[in-house]
């Protein structure tokens, strides 16, 4: 007679909606605190080459339908996925994963040659979505490689954009992910030596990196232009304005978004009691509002402002209804669409501009 042996099954215990203390609650919990205040950082959220990226998704839906296969996350910021996911974008890891002459989206962090090169041999249409401001450091790579240069890229080993770089010139590349590792790196030739960055690397750290290579590589070359890109750039100035005079500094944006976990760290180096990141308002904690009269708050380069706006309605009702807006610096950069998206929108006489750039307020995400 057959036995049959149980095997035991692990359910995953449902969440219960956290309750959250009420506004009078925490203000009972502060009862030092006699206004409260919120330094809304400025310029934040959505950057040229994000919005570019993902307009190209919109307008690739628009004209060819769905599914768009898009490789790797379009950018790094779930909500955006998710709504686009929703109108037919599917996202996969590799080109394998894409029925053979299917259309695939390269991702505003870049790819490398391989990557299309795979493409190429599974017969797949591609739109080349890739931020212009990091097609520039690509080119950087192929121009030194040619010219006989050993590149140390600083920047995290395994982000998107970094693998995308790195296999322009693989043989002569190697990756300095942090100061410390300046301090161990081995190089062939310290004379004919150049580094280059990820474009969305805390603007402070990096140049600490480059100080210990240069330490040691007295004759380390720079590159032509700064690689880490204007947004990055503008955002962490922006938090480091606001963050000696916030208590609590939120930034919104995702886990896997290298210029929003940056700003994080910005801001508690440069004054910040408590800084937090998060995707949502619901993630927010009302009790780091306990005690806190100022809040700083921006996003990343990747993330909607009607994210943002929903942190605000929060904080609104926790008494946080002073808002001031301090901005360092005004963005204007637009980016012309991928060249794929331009020829479709031209053949099919829609008039909608080819521009991806920062989004006007009357425009719909």
């Amino acid at each position: 007679m057959a036995t049959s042996t149980s095997v035991p099954v692990s359910l995953p215990i449902p969440r219960v909606p956290r309750i959250r203390r009420t506004p009078e609650q925490i203000a009972a919990a502060s009862p030092q605190v006699t206004e409260r205040k919120v330094l809304l950082a400025a310029p934040r959220g959505y950057c040229a080459g994000v919005d570019r990226a993902v307009i190209a998704v919109e307008k690739a839906l628009e004209h060819y339908g769905a599914p768009v296969y898009v490789r790797k996350q379009i950018v790094h910021n779930v909500h955006v996925v998710s709504e686009l996911e929703s109108r037919g974008a599917i996202f996969v890891e590799e080109n394998e994963e894409v029925p053979t002459g299917a259309l695939v989206v390269f991702s505003a962090h870049g790819v490398s040659p391989a990557v299309v090169q795979s493409a190429e041999d599974r017969g797949l249409r591609t739109i080349d979505a890739t931020c212009p401001l990091v097609t520039k450091v690509h080119r950087e790579a192929v121009r030194f490689a040619k010219a006989d240069y050993e590149i140390l890229l600083i920047g995290h080993e395994g982000h998107e954009e970094v693998e995308g770089t790195y296999g322009e010139a693989p043989e002569v590349t190697t990756i300095v992910n942090n100061p410390e590792e300046a301090d161990t790196v081995v190089v062939k030739d310290p004379d004919k030596l150049i580094w280059l960055s990820q474009t969305t690397l805390s603007v402070d750290e990096t140049m600490e990196t480059v100080r210990r290579l240069r330490e040691r590589f007295p004759n380390l070359q720079d590159p032509p232009s700064d690689d880490i890109c204007y947004a990055t750039t503008n955002r962490q100035a922006a938090i480091k304005e606001i963050a000696p005079d916030s208590e609590l500094v939120i930034v919104v944006g995702s886990a896997n978004s290298s210029n929003s976990v940056r700003l994080v760290e910005v801001a508690l180096d440069h004054g910040a009691k408590a800084a937090y990141r998060v995707d949502f308002a619901n993630e927010v904690d009302e009790t780091w509002f306990e005690n806190v009269s100022s809040v700083g708050v921006t996003s990343g380069a990747s993330v909607p402002d009607v994210l943002v706006q929903e942190v605000l309605a929060l904080l609104a009702d926790y008494g946080f209804t002073d808002v001031s807006e301090v901005t360092t610096a005004q963005e204007d950069i637009i980016f012309s669409l991928p060249k794929e998206i331009r020829g479709k929108l031209k053949e099919s006489g829609d008039d909608a501009r080819a521009l991806g750039g920062r989004r006007s307020a009357n425009e719909t995400n």
